[in-house]
């Protein structure tokens, strides 16, 4: 499929799903309407992330260069990245149509899978102020290595399709993710 073609696909199935999810309500009770619709801003994060784009910067450096002519009221590179930014619920609530139109939710089986992440360096541990409540001591067996910090688990399935995510205290095991 071509690149124009997948940005339009996205797009249709952002805008048609996201009418659906606010119906009448508003999303901004007040100022200004942002020039740039929520559903590009969406499209663009997405078709982004689908190109290995993972930060606010080379997306929009990406779009700007590229897609102006699709974009224009593209502004700045922090405009963008706050409205980003303020869609994270309607981006959750977007994920969840998505598995039911994936039938993803049906599935039987789904796997579970974490990842260290690291809130700093070993050695830092004890004077680390950061997520005092969760963050602790683990192991992580692939790296071979002990590490300060967090759990990250992703459950998906067989398809690859991810169902849900979840962040546990490093010592914490992967069952109790589910």
């Amino acid at each position: 499929m071509p690149l124009e073609d997948f940005i339009i696909t996205v797009f249709c199935w952002v805008d048609e799903h996201l009418n659906a999810l606010l119906g009448d309500h508003r999303l901004r009770e007040r100022g200004f309407a942002p020039k740039l619709a929520d559903s590009e801003v969406i499209t663009m994060e997405v078709v982004g992330e689908f190109l290995g784009l993972d930060t606010d910067v080379g997306i929009w450096k990406y779009f700007r260069r590229h897609w102006p002519s699709w974009f224009p009221e593209l502004g700045s590179r922090t405009t963008l990245a706050q409205q980003a930014a303020n869609l994270w619920v309607i981006k959750q609530r977007l994920h969840q149509h998505l598995l039911i139109d994936l039938g993803a939710i049906t599935d039987l089986i789904h796997v579970v899978d974490g990842c260290p992440m690291l809130v700093c360096v070993l050695t830092r541990a004890p004077q680390c102020r950061l997520f005092p409540e969760a963050a602790n001591f683990g192991y992580c067996a692939e790296k071979k290595q002990y590490y300060y910090g967090l759990h990250g688990h992703l459950m998906m399935t067989f398809d690859g399709v991810i169902t849900a995510w979840t962040v546990t205290p490093a010592a914490g095991d992967e069952r109790e993710a589910l």
